[in-house]
């Protein structure tokens, strides 16, 4: 079966795009299980692109489990690609009610990492969110710039958890949730006063971690995600206006904190 490859549009993200399109090839069955992908040359041809964006998509599939490498003999597909670590295609983020999935998801689990971030952050988690807060403004609303300081921002929360799994899940989630918006062109059409809000948003979310406050982390985390989704026109749980949820503070405060926190 011939596969389905071509040139792709320039972007910021040409590694992912390249690895999506070879994703999709193994999902319809024109690349099997244990068959080899072609040269890195043959690739990078294909695609339009150099050969270290073809590196760079192999690692990405290698790290998903979709392909398996041996040095002096090339890239292959797995053979259990059903059994795979979780993959997100971002073509698929663009059918009805796949995005708005995701960022639910994301929203559950992001939550919870605020709370958990307010009991056992470290001084070095905190420095790492005020920096990335403080970046958010170099570029406008929506941009890469922004985009990028933002990702960083609610990746410092999830680290300051200290759990391995929430970090590594919610990392995934984010990056695909950011891929998502700057294919669809960014957030070019917000609004001053978005940045604005988006931005005083981080900064009580941030503010609550540092006090330790695991309800107002939960609160904010919480209002911040509805908004979020309000400014992508995205539902919030079927309703249109953003409420606060409270976290019962007992439950969360019976989670020990890690060793060496200094909250």
């Amino acid at each position: 079966m011939a596969l389905k490859l071509g040139k792709l549009n320039r972007g910021p993200h040409l590694p992912a795009l390249v690895a999506s399109s070879i994703s999709r090839e193994i999902a319809q069955g024109r690349l099997k299980p244990g068959d080899q992908l072609p040269t890195e040359q043959i690739l990078a041809t294909t695609f339009g692109v150099s050969r270290n964006v073809v590196r760079e998509a192999i690692a990405k599939l290698r790290s998903e489990g979709r392909v398996w490498s041996k040095q002096g003999r090339g890239a292959f597909v797995t053979e259990n690609t059903d059994l795979l670590a979780l993959t997100i295609d971002r073509d698929t983020l663009r059918e009805s009610g796949a995005f708005v999935g995701l960022f639910e998801l994301r929203k559950i689990l992001e939550v919870e990492a605020a709370a958990l971030a307010a009991l056992r952050r470290s001084q070095d988690d905190l420095a790492k969110m005020r920096s990335a807060v403080k970046r958010m403004p170099a570029g406008p609303y929506g941009s890469v710039q922004w985009l990028k300081a933002d990702l960083e921002f609610h990746l410092a929360i999830t680290q300051a958890t200290g759990n391995h799994y929430m970090t590594q899940f919610l990392a995934f989630i984010s990056e695909r949730v950011r891929e998502s918006i700057l294919a669809a062109g960014g957030g070019s059409q917000g609004s001053d006063e978005m940045a604005k809000a988006t931005l005083a948003e981080h900064k009580s979310i941030l503010a609550a971690i540092e006090v330790g406050d695991v309800t107002a982390a939960h609160d904010a985390m919480r209002l911040h995600l509805d908004n979020a989704s309000q400014r992508l026109g995205l539902p919030i749980n079927g309703r249109e206006k953003s409420t606060k949820t409270s976290l019962p503070r007992k439950r969360l405060e019976e989670t020990p904190a890690l060793p060496g926190d200094d909250s």
